[in-house]
């Protein structure tokens, strides 16, 4: 069984900062790949930023310049630095992340999404 939990959402006022933590555990072998995504209401879900190494990493261009993703391999854990939010940049944001298992078996798991709220 794989877990992810996330934290670090929360109330900011424009132009602020916040840092979002995700945390997989359980029986896991490896990690392929580790991002977040954010889901506005009445839109749909889209990807933010997504990490694969320290060389290979995406970011949506709406957040590009903004925010960071980084990853600690030894805790399982991304990290999504947020600066200069926007209001449209309000929505819940979630941790995704592509894992083996310590039984050979890949799968893709999400976590349960943390608010961020960026107003005034």
């Amino acid at each position: 069984q794989v877990q992810l939990v996330e934290s670090g959402g929360g109330l900011v006022q424009p132009g602020g900062s916040l840092r979002l933590s995700c945390a997989a555990s359980g029986s896991i072998f490896s990690i392929n790949y580790m991002g977040w995504y954010r889901q506005a209401p009445g839109k749909e879900r889209e990807l933010v930023a997504i990490i694969v190494s320290t060389t290979n990493i995406n970011y949506a261009n709406s957040v590009k310049g903004r925010f960071t993703i980084s990853r600690d391999n030894a805790k399982n854990t991304v990290y999504l630095q947020m600066n200069s939010l926007k209001p449209e940049d309000t929505a819940v944001y979630y941790c995704k992340a592509g894992i083996t298992s310590s039984g050979r078996y890949s799968a893709q798991h999400w976590g349960q999404g943390t608010q961020v709220t960026v107003s005034s």
